[in-house]
């Protein structure tokens, strides 16, 4: 029998570009479907499955107390599994198309206060120029200060090169999600940051290759270690998570909050929808509406 979930995933990699970390997740999601339906007597099919049958495990999924978006991303994963075999032929309908997504709450960004993050930056810069500033406050001072000026996502941010900035133009060209391009303006004092940055480490490792940010014996820095910069930088502020993504929330949240168009934040962010980038103007709001409730006399008699 032909393992169509594996044609499935060499398609959304080789041909639709998706990452690794999406394919693994749909992988994940497709095998754990078809261990649910299968047995002994009748091994999982594709060109069999039922709409009831999809109903039945979703409903199983719930009862065993499934968040919603994690019974949603299921129903996805389906939904663009048997799509993909529709129109290879290998189906006639899509026992997936009906199904309804459940319902999820969506949360606000997850940020750091403008002042907040201000009196971090500021705090990390203090350290870093010091004299017997060490290799690890130097690397945590600039990588926490790149994310938080551009917005770039974790992965972006690490596999930055020398060769993605344009000193002359104040550019970073960046690589995103499915390996598209996009360029972020950057400040007059940030690119001098960054110049007395590769200065440093170039004198500290000479013959290393060009990744922009590198750690001790010049090893590239890796995601667990910038998780942990992150956190330890943020640790005084007041966002709910301290992670490499609440500084990409914090940039847009700044950018909006400050007057910024919201297609110019789009592009900024490499967001492929504009209703992404909105939710970011919904968290404008309620901090407009938190500021009426704590200061309008009416207001604060709720």
């Amino acid at each position: 029998m032909p393992d169509h979930i594996s044609s499935f995933l060499r398609y959304l990699r080789l041909e639709l570009n998706r990452s690794e970390l999406t394919c693994t997740a749909y992988g994940h999601d497709l095998r754990e479907f078809a261990g649910w339906l299968a047995t002994p007597e009748r091994p999982f099919s594709a060109e069999t499955v039922t709409t009831s049958d999809i109903r039945a495990w979703l409903s199983c999924l719930s009862r065993a107390g499934d968040a919603p978006v994690t019974i949603r991303r299921k129903t996805q994963s389906l939904r663009a599994f048997f799509r993909y075999l529709l129109r290879r032929r290998v189906i006639d309908s899509n026992p997936a198309a009906d199904i309804v997504l459940a319902k999820t709450r969506r949360s606000l960004p997850n940020f750091v206060p403008a002042a907040e993050m201000e009196r971090v930056v500021d705090s990390l810069d203090t350290s870093s120029r010091a004299a017997d500033a060490t290799e690890e406050e130097r690397l945590e001072e600039i990588a926490v200060t790149l994310l938080y000026t551009t917005g770039m996502r974790r992965a972006e941010l690490l596999s930055l090169r020398d060769a993605d900035i344009d000193f002359s133009r104040l550019e970073l060209r960046v690589t995103g999600k499915r390996s598209k391009q996009r360029v972020i303006p950057i400040a007059g004092p940030m690119a001098e940051h960054l110049k007395e940055w590769i200065a440093w480490r170039d004198a500290q490792y000479p013959s290393s290759p060009s990744p922009l940010l590198l750690t001790f014996k010049g090893a590239p820095l890796s995601k667990t270690r910038l998780a942990a910069m992150v956190g330890r930088a943020l640790a005084s502020t007041s966002a709910r998570r301290k992670s490499p993504h609440a500084l990409r929330h914090t940039f847009a949240t700044a950018m909006l909050n400050e007057g910024a168009d919201l297609n110019s934040v789009k592009e900024m962010l490499g967001h492929a929808s504009l209703s992404t980038t909105q939710i970011y103007t919904h968290v404008s709001f309620a901090e407009m509406r938190e500021a009426y409730r704590h200061a309008h006399p009416r207001a604060k008699e709720e």
